[in-house]
């Protein structure tokens, strides 16, 4: 008889280590856990409808006008004493997560107190750190991130999708997608991932804490294929980005004008060389049942775009009859250009800098040829044992089994 399956990724609404951090501060010894699941309940009971949504974006408001008694004055506590941080109704990942691992403990009268690995954890001591996190699946979601880097979500929803069937509860796409999200966020605010849009590239920190997860991935026959493919694709994009600019002016806006088509801009045109008030492409996009007219102006060298650029730019839109406008360079904004270009009462301006150009042209296929690379491997899924009672997926969230 086999033994029972131990399940990794436990923790549903994954939240941040900081949160975890100050929901233990405000409850540990002064708390106790009747009086939290207590709170938690009587906030969750207050669901509203989709006619009629409850709005929990201000807790000083809210607080004091739903809850009562014990259920009031641990929401309060658990605002005030994290600085107004920490809006208690988002605690429950956290809640989960310090119960599931021990990181408090009620003591015979009821009152949260703080464990030894509750202390270590508070400390920010590596090796208990490095055990919650393995038995969170994030080593092996740095070296996920580390394979496809720089990347979006999309791209490594697949694998981490194959990992959580293998080694979770987790089952379902939606699943894949906010433990995902929610595990990239702990990364990215304790600075193994940089985020840029919707792009996260893996820091050098993020990299030398996967490094044993990422030897030992590359020695696999798929990762050995999908990291020559990244290395192929990496130095491909690379020479993209060195030929445009290179590329004739010209050239270049007729393919900022195929890109525009690309993403179902319509009747997009390249402007005339001169007279043109600094505007090189014209589009058409329909936003709903509104055609809205947009300008763009190119600018192919590498440097930094300042304001005067961005304010020419603004003062062609009349002449065209435009409402808003887009700047697309291989370079860089200042910041008083960006400040500029979302400045209130004026007519929006955005701007495309050249990793964001790359990004599009990549994703809309652009100066690009894609070519389809197909690793199989087994579906672990098809020969797993059947599944025990309880054992078939996630529940959506109960307070009640939050012990």
């Amino acid at each position: 008889m086999t033994g029972k399956k131990e399940y990794m990724v436990r923790t549903p609404l994954f939240q941040t280590y900081a949160d975890v951090r100050m929901l233990m501060s405000a409850l540990s010894g002064a708390v106790t856990k009747s009086a939290v699941l207590e709170s938690l309940n009587a906030i969750w009971q207050q669901t509203g409808t989709p006619q009629d949504p409850v709005d929990w974006s201000n807790p000083d408001l809210w607080i004091p006008q739903r809850l009562q008694g014990k259920s009031r004055e641990v929401a309060a506590r658990i605002w005030e004493h994290s600085g107004k941080k920490l809006n208690p109704r988002h605690i429950y990942g956290a809640y989960l997560f310090l119960n599931g691992y021990e990181l408090l403990k009620p003591d015979p009268q009821d009152v949260y107190r703080l464990t030894e690995r509750g202390k270590l954890f508070l400390a920010e001591d590596a090796q208990t750190l490095r055990t919650l996190d393995e038995a969170e699946g994030l080593p092996k979601l740095l070296a996920i991130v580390a394979a496809h880097s720089p990347a979006r979500r999309g791209d490594l929803l697949p694998q981490w999708g194959e990992f959580l069937l293998a080694h979770s509860k987790f089952k379902t796409e939606s699943t894949f997608k906010d433990t995902l999200s929610r595990r990239m966020q702990n990364l990215v605010e304790r600075g193994f991932i940089d985020r840029e849009g919707n792009t996260y590239t893996i820091t050098a920190k993020g990299l030398a804490y996967a490094a044993t997860e990422v030897s030992q991935e590359a020695k696999l026959p798929g990762q050995q294929a999908l990291s020559a493919i990244k290395e192929h694709n990496d130095a491909q994009v690379k020479k993209l980005r060195e030929r445009l600019g290179k590329m004739d002016p010209y050239k270049f806006e007729a393919l900022v004008k195929d890109l525009l088509e690309a993403m179902d801009y319509e009747d997009v045109s390249v402007t005339k060389q001169s007279g043109d008030k600094g505007v090189d492409v014209v589009g058409h996009f329909q936003f709903g049942i509104t055609q809205i007219k947009e300008v763009v102006q190119v600018k192919r060298h590498q440097g930094s775009i300042t304001r005067p650029v961005l304010d020419q730019l603004r003062g062609a839109l009349p002449y065209h009859q435009a409402i808003r406008g887009t700047i697309i360079t291989l370079g860089k904004f200042a910041q008083g250009c960006k400040d500029a270009a979302i400045f209130p009462g004026a007519a929006p301006i955005t701007l495309i800098d050249g990793d964001k150009l790359m990004e599009l042209l990549l994703k809309h296929g652009v100066g690009v040829k894609k070519r389809q690379a197909t690793l199989i491997e087994i579906d672990e899924s098809t020969f797993e044992e059947p599944a025990g009672p309880g054992d078939s997926g996630v529940p959506e969230p109960s307070v009640q089994d939050g012990a």
